[in-house]
């Protein structure tokens, strides 16, 4: 590509929006009884209603729609009193009846927005719609290089996933974010798997395909206000890959159009592997699919009263625990995106809850734990210590009872399934030595085996103290108090 994504926005103004689906986290499939379970052998969660078998009719998974309503509802978007499913015809394998059952013209949730914050300016995201539909099956191209159906030697079909609840989240187009594109649709998919996850509705898990984007693009010159021929990138599935996806397409579409050619409407791949998109096929209009309601199933009429216990229910959403945090810990926004990227939030708030001060929690968790939690390659929510165990660690430090040093022993411990924060303190003799005799045993065998040292303090060179101390340090196996230590070295050399 000899186009960059800097030089594309010379000339160009992009526009984006993001198709986002989401498997929901019920326990059986949208239409039948199937679980839903990640991971099991292949074509052993079907039955005939899922795979589409003749006589076999569908049934709603009430779960399903509390759970799209409750999205609605975060999403700030009107809840439809009266909605039905829809047919979509086409055929693929991985849609054992060659029909989706979706929602098209009558989706359950519409009219709404999000705000995302980007470079200290909020950003609204329009909502289009959020409907429901069912999940289809997954492909998988055996032989070639590419793990795609072009030069695989043959096609394998788990139909598993088929029937899975799936939510779609349409935004409306996004102008006017000019340089900042890219990171907006980065910025939008994070704080909806945050809203996502907080409802509860999904473990948005994007490597495994529970949360997927496919991510529209167009391009328009300067000023025109006319908007461009869209492209849509299918099943990105990574935070960063949104805004690679985003900068690589822009980049692209100036580079055809500067050779006199135009944009093809189409959907793309995308290469996890280079960041650039490659043709996939024309991209279907609605009369394509040839939608019908579904004859099956009778419309679903929420009622008020119904969504409104819906509502009342409602966690706290991310946006409103931002603000509380940033203000009750007095964060900066980039300290509270550490927190939030490190995966450390809850834990953190949890060991604040458990008494620990903010900056301490922080402390701990930001570093020591997630250090440890990067060498064992997993989440540091998932280390196997407690909020509230790190939270008493904090306050055996804060009583002098251990040092920054022993305390990461401490936690050492603690992760190694050796008990408690004090049982392992107990076990392996880890407390401050603070007893001032003892101290000044250490101190007086320190200055008489460094007489030069303690000769250059004595003439007034108390820098030189720091000598003293780390040899008192090392002589008591760094359990002393440093600045008492210090104290009685400059006491005995005065």
């Amino acid at each position: 590509m000899t186009v960059t994504y800097e030089e594309a926005l010379q000339e160009y103004e992009p526009v984006f929006g993001l198709e986002t689906h989401v498997e929901l986290g019920t326990t059986t499939k949208m239409f039948c009884g199937c679980l839903t379970a990640f991971g099991a052998e292949p074509n052993t969660h079907v039955c005939p209603i899922c795979l589409g078998l003749p006589g076999s009719l569908p049934a709603v998974n009430r779960l399903s729609i509390e759970y799209a309503i409750k999205i609605g509802l975060a999403l700030n978007c009107s809840i439809a009193a009266w909605c039905r499913f829809a047919r979509k015809n086409y055929f693929y394998p991985d849609m054992p009846k060659n029909f989706q059952i979706s929602q098209y013209d009558e989706p359950l949730c519409t009219e709404g927005y999000l705000d995302v914050l980007v470079g200290g300016e909020t950003v609204r995201i329009g909502i289009e719609r959020v409907h429901l539909e069912e999940d289809t099956g997954k492909s998988l191209h055996v032989g070639g290089a590419t793990g795609r159906i072009q030069g695989a030697e043959y096609s394998l079909v788990d139909y598993n996933r088929a029937g899975i609840p799936l939510v779609e989240i349409v935004t409306k187009p996004v102008p006017g974010t000019g340089f900042l594109a890219p990171e907006v649709a980065k910025a939008y998919v994070t704080e909806l798997r945050d809203v996502l996850r907080t409802l509860g509705v999904s473990d948005v898990r994007m490597e495994e395909g529970s949360m997927r984007c496919d991510v529209n693009t167009s391009i328009s010159p300067r000023g025109s206000g006319v908007w461009g021929t869209r492209t849509e990138t299918k099943n990105v599935n990574s935070l960063r890959s949104v805004e690679r996806a985003v900068r690589s397409e822009v980049a692209r579409q100036a580079e055809v159009l500067g050779t006199g050619s135009r944009i093809r409407q189409e959907t793309r791949h995308f290469h996890e592997d280079t960041g650039v998109t490659t043709s996939g096929r024309s991209k279907e209009e609605a009369q394509d699919y040839r939608y019908f309601p579904e004859p099956d199933l009778v419309p679903v009429a929420p009622s008020g009263s119904w969504v409104e216990e819906i509502r009342s229910s409602l966690p706290e959403l991310p946006s409103a625990r931002r603000g509380r945090l940033i203000e009750a810990w007095s964060l900066s926004e980039l300290e509270f995106e550490a927190l939030r990227n490190a995966g450390a939030l809850d834990a953190v708030e949890a060991t604040v809850a458990a008494g620990a001060s903010p900056a301490d929690a922080r402390k701990w968790w930001l570093g020591e734990l997630a250090r440890r939690a990067n060498d064992a390659g997993i989440d540091v929510s998932a280390l196997p210590i407690t909020p509230a165990q790190v939270a008493r660690v904090a306050e055996l430090v804060a009583a002098g009872t251990l040092n920054d040093r022993l305390a990461r022993q401490v936690i050492e411990g603690v992760l190694d399934d050796e008990g408690t924060p004090d049982e392992v303190v107990a076990a392996r003799g880890l407390a401050v030595v603070s007893d001032d005799s003892a101290l000044t045993a250490a101190v007086d065998e320190a200055i008489a085996a460094n007489p030069e040292v303690a000769a250059k303090i004595r003439d007034g060179k108390v820098a030189a103290a720091g000598a003293l101390v780390g040899a008192v340090m090392k002589a008591t196996r760094n359990k002393a108090d440093a600045t008492r230590v210090r104290e009685l070295i400059l006491e005995r050399l005065s």
